[in-house]
């Protein structure tokens, strides 16, 4: 617990901003960003997860992916956060907010086969880019052409890292049942 006496600002407040954008609008804007920033949160801390669990004969190129796909979470999650700033809003800053605003539901805490643990995140990638997608959408609405653009370079990124999932999900593998026995 901070030891600080004055508040500069609550969170889920949103003060004016040097950008000239609508309070109101900023509002709605900051709100789906901290539901970005909360999917990206869970996203990153799962992807971590199976990127420390993954075995089998192509461990190395799922792990150095899953590191490259959380880094790419992580790198979302800081700009949304500091976008979210500049339009006089407060970011998510901490697990038990992420897990209240997050829409996605994080894979329990046990260990899976790596294929399971790719289906769930590919489902999780799914909602997530739904979401963005939306809040592309809003943002163009109210006339935020920035957060938009900021938006759809995350949106980018998303939708690369669910695809190189589909395809390390694919059947076609050089890996046998012989040899993974």
């Amino acid at each position: 617990m901070s030891s600080q006496k004055t508040v500069l600002q609550r969170f889920g407040t949103v003060e004016d901003n040097e950008l000239r954008l609508d309070t109101d609008r900023a509002e709605q804007i900051v709100e789906a960003l901290n539901t970005d920033i909360a999917s990206l949160y869970v996203l990153y801390h799962q992807l971590k997860k199976h990127h420390w669990n993954v075995s089998g004969a192509e461990f190395r190129d799922i792990h150095l992916f899953l590191d490259e796909a959380a880094e790419n979470a992580e790198d979302g999650i800081d700009e949304l956060a500091e976008r979210t700033g500049a339009i006089g809003g407060t970011p998510i800053a901490g697990a038990k907010a992420a897990e209240e605003y997050a829409p996605v539901e994080p894979e329990d805490e046990d260990v899976y086969e790596i294929r399971t643990s790719l289906e769930h995140d590919l489902v999780m990638y799914g909602d997530i880019v739904e979401s963005v997608r939306d809040h592309v959408e809003l943002a163009t609405n109210f006339g935020d052409h920035a957060t938009a653009e900021l938006l759809r370079g995350i949106l980018v990124d998303l939708e690369e890292d669910a695809h190189h999932i589909e395809h390390f999900l694919d059947g076609d593998t050089l890996v046998t049942e012989n040899s993974m026995r």
